[in-house]
Parts: C-alpha cells; structure tokens; sequence
C-alpha cells in the first residue's frame, strides 16, 4: 500500500498574489510549485490523483473584532478617535452648512436625485473670497456628513455621497485615507464585501492613495464577515505597497490566522515582525495570542505569552484569564485550568459563565464527570446560572463516557430549568445516536432540528459525516456531503478533516487522500487536525514507517503533535504488528518523557488489547486508574473483549459489574465482545440470546454481531441454526461479507462435506464476495486431513470453473500448500 500514497501533507506556502479588490471567481488552487516534504512528495508521485479545483468560497460568520488603542501619534480611525463614543450622534467639526445638509440627508423624505444640489451647496459654502476652495474644512465636511450617514445606518447614501465627490476636480486630495477608511469599514459592517473590494479596486486603479488606514479597513471587514484568506490577500498586498501596518493591522491579521488555524511558527512570526518594526502590543494582542492557542492546544505557548504579557506591564483582565483557561480546557489539562481560575479570583476578577463552561468542557473532555458535576454545583452556589453550553457540554461528556442515562438526565434537567437547546445541543444528540447505531433515532433529530427553530450548521453535517464514516458507511459518507453541498455549505477545514477520517475508516485511503487534495486545492491549509486525521488514517493500513516520517515533518516546525498524533502512531504499530515499538513509547509515557495523557493511556489499552498482549493491557489499564483517570466505555470494551478471548469469564463480569454500577451505558461493541466469549464456551446459545436482546433494545447489530453467531452454532455442528441466522441478517439489511462465507465453508469441509462447502463458495461469488485465502485453504486442508489429495488436486484444477477470476498465482499457491500437506 505504501508505494501507492499520494500524501502531500505539507503546510502550503502563502497564497500567491492577485487583486484583493475584487470578489473572488476563479478557484483558488494550490501553486503547482510549492514546495513539498521529501517524504510526501515522494508519496504523492507515486498515486495519480484526478485534478480536483473548488471555488474558494466561506459560509460568512458573524466575528467581532474590538479596536484596540493604537501606541501612535498618526490620525486613528475607528469608534476609538470618535468622539460620539458613548453619545448620540453629536456632528463634531462640522460647519453649519455641513450640519444642515446631514440633516437633510438624513430625513426620510429625502430623495437621493436631489443629493447634487446639496453637495454643490457645501462646496460653494466653502469658498474663501469667492475663488479659493477651503480643500481642509471641506474635508473635514465630507468626512463628517459620510460618518454621520453610517451611524444613521444609511450606507447606500453615504456610498452616494463618497461617489458624488469622487467624480469632483480635488477629489484625490478630499477622499484621503481615512475617508476611504470610514466607507470601507462602513460596507464591510453591513456585509457588503463586494462592494468595498470592489471600490478598493478602482479607486486604486484610478490613482487614489490607499493608506494603511484603508487597506486595514478591508481587511477588518472581510475578517468580520469569515473570508479569512481575502483579508491575508489584502495584508500581503498592503504590504506590497509599502504600507507599514499598525497595532490595529497586525491585532487583525492576529486574529485572521487564529481564525485560519496557522501554525503557531506562522502566528509568532507576524508577532516578532509586529515587534522589530516597532508596534508595541497592547493587552488585545496578547489576548488575541493567547487566543490563536487553542486550536492547537498550544498551553505551553499560551502560558508564555500570558508571562510576556505581564512582563510588558499589561494586566491581564478577565477576557486573559478566560482565554488561558480555555486554552487549558482544551489541552485537557484541568489542573492548570483550576490554578488559572485561583489566580483569577486572587486578583480580584469573579468568574463568569465563560469562565465555569470552559472548566466544565476541560473535565468533560477527560470523562471527568463527578469533577464537571461540583463544578455546576459551584455555579449554582455563586448565583451563576447554567446555560445551554453548560449543559450540552456535560450531556456530550456523558456521551462519550458512554453513560447514555446520565447524559438523557442533564438534557431533561435542561429542559425541565427552561432551557432551550440550541443547534450544538442537537448536533450532540445527533453524535449519541449515530455513535449508538441508532440511525432512525439520529434523523429524527435532524428532522426536528427546524421545529425547534433552529438550522443545521456546518458542525451537524459534519456529524453525520463522521458518524457514517466511523460506521464503514462510505455511500452514506458521500451521500451526506453531496446533500450538504446542495444545502449550500461549502465545506472547510474541519468537513475536509471529517471526510479524510471518515473514508479512512471505511477503508476507502486513496478516497481520503483525494480529499485531502481537493482541500488543498480549494486554499484551505492543513492544521493539528488535518495531520491528526491523515495519521488516523494511516494507522489503520499499519503504515508505521510513513507515520514516523509525518511526525518527525510535524516536530521540524510543522504543527505541534499532540496526545492524538502519538495515539495514532501507537495504532499504527499495533496495526503493523510493531510490537517492540509498542512497548518503547509506552515506556516513554509511563515515564513521562512523553506527557502520560489520559487519551494515550487509554490508546495503550485499545492497542494492548487488539494484540491479545493480557499482562500489558492490565498494567495500562492499572496506570490510567493509578494517576486518577477515569476509563471510558472504549477502554472498558477494550478490556472486556481481552477477558472475552481469553475465555477469562470472572474477570469480563467484573467489567461488566463495573460498568452497571457506574452508569456506562453497554455499547454494540460490548456485547459483541461478550457474544465472541460465549460462542467460544459450552454456553454458545447465550451468544444469540445477546444478539436478540440488543435487538430489542433499538440497537442495530453489525456484521461482527451475525458472524459471532453463526460462528457459535457453526463451531457446535448446528448448521440448520446458523443458516437461520445467516437468513435474517439478509433480512435486517446486513450484508454478509467474506468471514461469514468462510465460517460456512470451514464448517461443512470439516464435515467433509464438500459439495456443500463448494455451493458456498459458488453464492458468495455471485453475491459479489470475493474469496480470499482462507476460503481455498479450509477445503483443501479438509481434504488432506481425510488422505483425499486426488480430489484436492482435481479441486484446484477445476478452480477456473468455480471461480473464472481465479489467477494462476493463487493456483499456485494452492498447489504448494497440498503438496506441504
């Protein structure tokens, strides 16, 4: 599989330059000379991919962006030199004509036909001697009337006004920068991004001097309105030109990459760039730093900042603090969020709602619910009252914990407490279900999404996405994006990272990797979670060399690793039977060379497990106890299916003892877990009265489920049994694969009765199952066993017959295991 990959994984260089005046219509695609890894490039010229172009377009996002105090002497624009900050609107500097003609502007009966006999007043009121136009108290004039038109919310009339006098002899010297800065900033509030890019473009073209103040301006409003990668365009070009950026600039642009997840080596650059040109930051800065950390769980980065900060001379405020502990929460370090909330409260600021949420998300995160719990109690106690957030983050930590009663208990208190769910609430609703198999339930809730008057967001089709994916449902993965797209949302960053690990898990990898291309092409750039995703899906093939390579690119400066990215390369040795590897970077955990995190902890146990390695398994699950984590439903599964292979009943009912008294809800994976240790024992039977019991209870078996069964009563002789059970997973929709034909063809080979088994064999090629090795194999070792060589021989020679697809390699194959025989 390796030399098949086309990974071209690296981070993208900067866009290249064009006009970032105009509204973007061709696609924005990948220079085809950037620059790839060695390891990567060399993957992705080994696989064609299909050339792929999106048009780079974002779903708009509401985002504010507070106007810091510039540490500068030069004219400032923004609410900040306004002085009707806090007051109604009072026309500063303008003259009296100036102030008569707003006022008429303004009034509702005015027409816009007549706007040029008013104008031509103001300029005839400004004439000295009757000869000499005041070019500075006109401006200060036109300036003012275009203000008082945007406060009064009439952008169309003030555009009409800028337009008039553009088309007027000294309009070059009248509409300087802070004018176009006032009419820039003015469209951009009012979303009419075209419009100001567009005005940008030719006023350029036609001469105008575009000052730092405008080009600023462009770049708050297409950062307010979402298009993120415009206002990167439009700082480059600003640039280009020559214009020095001021605090304000470099706080967007700050707050642009934050917004983009850019690498932190990105982020920091433009901060250093920021400092050696002389801008001093100010506390936004540093709070907009310590913001850009938490898409990559960036503490160490973040707590560095917050000491520069407090070097600097800036006191942090709540908005720091609030900040810094979500980074925390995210980190899923809830100790050190603790110790943020101690210092906050120590220098005298009280915490807020935020403040609570983002501790309760950072012990929800690690399954640490009792913790989460005390700490809505505490909200209650301070007269803080839970919101929305509050309880959906505790119902999605009970969810993922895998104790579904718990979780329908806080979203019914959320209820009965008149709360109103909002669209994260039913997205987490949809994840519990889906993760469940309970589809019917899952599009109920995405059905009733509009009744309770909200709208699917791009975070509810990328739950289904990944629930379908994590399912092996690759037509529903593509039927859902195509549905999405119609929908009118154009997929991002995160619905590209959804997708990659969605194919992957339905063991579609070069699908992925072609999505990971279109991502690239559409000019998104690849975060944490893109890396994260791509090393997911490389585990899954047990590509660990390839992983290493990934990880070491990641560690050259790339993207920060994190518990997830050493999480996946331990499945990826698990994956690629690299069990000394295994055991090398447990010991690095343990003894804390690499952060002994929760989730990797519990990643030692799944990989321990899948090994069938007993003595490591307990010794991680001991660990994860030892150092006060709780185990999710996934590590419990992990040790429950161990105990059930290894036949070790006592010790899988005291998991299950555990789980009952602890309130985990059993999962499929649960009890298909305890169906493979009962079809394994003398109490096989036991292994469909599961099946049937799950049945009832609204959840949908796999095809793991059927074949532990059929398994059970194949391996005792019931063929009859197992064939009633083959028939009604037809019925309920599952589709048999090839482990279920091969237990038939075991069973009836091994009972010699081989026309039957041959029968088996003939369907399950009708039925578009391909057999495999173990197919071939249980017959002609069956017929070895009973000293039948001839007919073995006469089988394989015949095999074209059965099967016309047959190649003479596997013909081969065969005839050197009878001959071993």
């Amino acid at each position: 599989m390796a030399d098949k990959l086309g990974l071209p994984l690296l981070l993208p260089n900067p866009p290249p330059s064009k006009s970032i005046f105009q509204d973007p219509k061709p696609p924005f695609t990948v220079p085809s000379n950037q620059p790839l890894a060695p390891f990567l490039n060399d993957l992705f010229h080994h696989q064609n991919f299909p050339s792929t172009s999106t048009q780079s377009t974002h779903f708009p996002q509401s985002t504010n962006f507070p106007s810091p105090i510039p540490r500068t002497t030069r004219r400032r624009i923004g609410k900040h030199s306004d002085f009707n900050k806090g007051k109604p609107w009072n026309p500063h500097r303008l003259s009296p004509q100036g102030e008569k003609i707003l006022q008429t502007l303004i009034n509702p009966e005015f027409e816009v036909q007549n706007i040029h006999q008013n104008l031509v007043s103001l300029y005839t009121e400004h004439y000295v001697e009757g000869s000499e136009l005041d070019i500075e108290s006109l401006g200060f004039d036109i300036l003012g009337i275009i203000k008082g038109l945007g406060y009064y919310k009439k952008g169309d009339l003030a555009l009409n006004v800028f337009e008039w006098v553009r088309n007027r002899p000294n309009s070059g010297v009248l509409l300087n920068g802070s004018v176009i800065a006032v009419i820039v900033s003015m469209l951009g509030k009012e979303g009419k991004i075209s419009v100001a890019s567009n005005l940008l473009h030719n006023l350029h073209k036609d001469g105008f001097c575009i000052d730092v103040y405008a080009y600023t301006s462009l770049i708050t409003a297409f950062a307010r309105n979402g298009r993120y990668r415009d206002a990167v365009m439009a700082y480059k070009k600003m640039e280009e030109e020559g214009c020095q950026p001021t605090l304000i600039t470099y706080n967007v642009i700050l707050n642009v990459y934050g917004k983009m997840g850019m690498p932190w080596s990105r982020i920091s650059g433009v901060f250093e760039s920021m400092k050696n040109s002389g801008v001093v930051p100010d506390a936004y800065t540093y709070n907009t730093l310590i913001t850009c950390c938490r898409r990559g769980s960036l503490h160490e980065e973040a707590r560095q900042i917050f000491e520069e900060m407090k070097l600097g001379g800036f006191l942090p405020d709540k908005v720091t603090y609030n900040a810094l502990l979500d980074v925390y929460g995210r980190s899923r370090r809830p100790k050190e969020a603790m110790e943020v909330l101690r210092e906050m409260e120590v220098h005298g600021f009280s915490p807020s709602i935020v403040t609570y949420n983002s501790l309760v998300s950072a012990y929800a995160r690690d399954g640490l619910m009792e913790e989460a719990m005390e700490l809505k109690s505490q909200m209650t106690e301070k007269v803080i009252r839970p919101d929305v957030f509050t309880y959906t983050t505790l119902f999605s930590g009970y969810e993922k914990a895998g104790k579904d009663e718990s979780a329908m208990r806080i979203f019914e208190e959320m209820t009965s407490a008149g709360c109103k769910p909002n669209i994260c609430t039913f997205n987490a609703l949809i994840k519990m279900y889906g993760n469940r198999g309970k589809f019917t339930e899952m599009m109920k809730v995405f059905d009733d999404i509009r009744t309770f008057g909200c709208s699917p967001d791009i975070v509810t089709w990328n739950t289904l996405l990944a629930v379908f994916g994590q399912n092996g449902m690759d037509s529903e993965v593509t039927g859902v994006f195509k549905e999405m797209k119609r929908a009118g949302f154009v997929a991002e960053r995160d619905t590209f990272n959804t997708l990659i690990g969605a194919y992957s898990r339905c063991g579609a990898f070069d699908q992925a990797m072609v999505i990971y291309r279109r991502m690239l092409d559409a000019g998104v750039t690849p975060d944490l979670s893109t890396y994260n995703a791509v090393l997911a899906a490389l585990a899954r093939g047990g590509l660990w060399e390839q992983s290493e390579k990934v990880l070491a690119e990641m560690k050259d400066g790339r993207c920060k690793p994190n518990e997830l990215t050493y999480s996946s390369l331990l499945h990826a040795y698990a994956n690629g039977k690299e069990i000394d590897r295994i055991h090398s970077l447990a010991e690095e955990i343990y003894s804390s060379v690499i952060q002994p995190h929760v989730v990797l902890l519990k990643t030692l146990v799944l990989v321990y497990s899948k090994s069938d390695l007993l003595v490591e398994t307990e010794r991680a699950f001991s660990e994860l106890r030892s150092r006060g984590f709780s185990p999710d439903i996934t590590t419990l599964n992990a040790m429950l299916s161990i105990y059930g292979r290894k036949q070790m009943v006592t010790k899988a009912a005291e998991i299950m003892n555990f789980m009952s008294d602890s309130g985990f809800t059993p999962s499929l994976t649960t009890y298909n877990s305890l169906m493979y240790m009962y079809s394994r024992s003398g109490n096989y039977e036991k292994s469909e009265q599961l099946l049937m019991e799950i049945i009832a209870k609204g959840v949908r078996p796999d095809v793991i489920s059927y074949n532990t069964v059929i398994y059970a009563y194949c391996r005792n002789g019931r063929m009859r049994d197992a064939s009633r059970i083959f028939t009604e997973m037809k019925e309920s929709g599952i589709v048999p694969d090839v482990i279920t034909y091969n237990t038939f063809v075991a069973r009836y080979a091994a009972d010699a009765m081989f026309i039957d088994a041959i029968e088996v064999v003939r369907y399950m090629i009708k039925q578009g199952c391909k057999p495999n090795d173990s197919t071939y194999n249980s017959i002609i070792d069956s017929y070895c066993k009973l000293n039948r060589r001839d007919e073995a021989l006469a089988f394989i020679n015949n095999l074209r017959k059965l099967n016309p697809h047959v190649s003479k390699e596997e013909k081969t194959r065969l005839s050197a295991r009878l001959m071993k025989k």
